[in-house]
Parts: structure tokens; sequence; C-alpha cells
């Protein structure tokens, strides 16, 4: 779904391919189709904030609430790609089915 080598680079880590190369489908069904990968983004981000939350309480007895919001902002901004990604990418597996071309 997107090019090689551009995971983190910070202005090109969104490009995505116009459509497969195995089987054509095309990565852009309808304009605005990705509106509802923000819904996925979100879930997977709280998930790691309440991860990065968790881990923080484990690890340092007391600690502040600047810490926990700058720790929390750092963390969203190196997941960034990864959650993006993923987030579109289990979007489109959920109404885009994928059909092995016969061999």
């Amino acid at each position: 779904m997107f090019p090689k080598g551009n995971l983190m680079h910070p202005l090109r880590f969104h490009k995505m391919n116009e459509s497969c190369a195995v089987c054509g489908q095309s990565f852009e069904p309808e304009p605005g189709f990705y509106f509802g990968a923000m819904f996925v983004s979100y879930g997977l981000n709280t998930v790691i904030f309440i991860a990065v939350w968790v881990l923080l309480a484990l690890l340092v007895e007391n600690y502040s609430l600047s810490t926990l919001l700058i720790l929390l902002g750092l963390t969203v901004v190196v997941f960034l790609p990864i959650s993006f990604r993923l987030s579109r990418s289990i979007w489109i597996a959920l109404f885009v089915r994928f059909q092995k071309a016969a061999a």
C-alpha cells in the first residue's frame, strides 16, 4: 500500500501507492474513504497511551502530570507514521476483500 523507504520520512510517510501491484485494486476506492480510519487510529493511540501510562507508573514512583504529557506527546510523534499506516491498512481490509489471482 505504501512505497518502501518512506516510513520514517517526516514529509512522505503518508504517501500511498495508487493501486495494488498484484491485483490492481485502487487504494482510493472513493473520495474520503479513509475518514473512518481516524476512528481506528483513535483506538490504536488509546492503547498506546494506556501502555505508556502503565509503563511510566511501573517504572517511576512519583511523576508529574507534565512528565506524563511530555512523554505522551513524544510517543505520538514517534508512533504517528506507524499508527497512520496501520489504521489505513486495517480500514481498507475491513471493506475491500483481497482476492488472490488465479495461477
